[in-house]
């Protein structure tokens, strides 16, 4: 009988991992789905330039910066939570278009990150591109932007995809 309770031990401990790494991609846990949603929520309110709809998707206490400069060097750029849902709600002749791609994310309990590639577009016309590294908090409603950083540049490569059709 504790022969038996050892092989399945071990068979668990053996078969178990190879269970964990056959769940690929297509099984996205509903918390990184909500994250991903919550994150797509805020680049569709700028490009509705909807500063109702985006306000709402931060935390009280959110932050916003801009890492800012060389490569190997960087100053930080801080922009006002309201300030920045302000001028989404001005508006605009060409639609604020901030498109995404390779999205990583990873949650722990009521914590996310994000790592989010982006080419932001002012129209059909590319301005500028980098990455948003995305904290957020999870409340009783939802998932809420904590801390959003970006970087911007000139020379990302951005995938065929993602690129507005002409």
């Amino acid at each position: 009988m504790a022969r038996r309770g050892l092989c399945v031990l071990l068979l668990t401990g053996l078969l178990g991992p190879a269970a964990l790494a056959q769940s690929g991609p297509e099984s996205v846990p509903a918390e990184e789905e909500a994250v991903r949603r919550t994150i797509e929520a805020l680049f569709d309110g700028m490009r509705a330039g909807d500063s109702t709809a985006v306000r709402g998707l931060f935390h009280d206490g959110a932050r916003l910066h801009t890492a800012v400069g060389p490569s190997d060097t960087a100053a930080v750029r801080r922009t006002p939570v309201d300030a920045f849902v302000e001028a989404v709600g001005q508006p605009h002749e060409q639609a604020w278009d901030e498109r995404t791609w390779a999205v990583e994310v990873r949650v722990d309990g009521p914590l996310a990150s994000a790592w989010v590639p982006y080419a932001f577009y002012l129209g059909d016309e590319r301005s500028h591109c980098g990455v948003n590294a995305v904290q957020l908090v999870r409340q009783a409603d939802g998932w809420r932007i904590l801390q959003l950083t970006d970087t911007r540049r000139q020379d990302c490569v951005v995938p065929s995809h993602v690129r507005p059709s002409r």
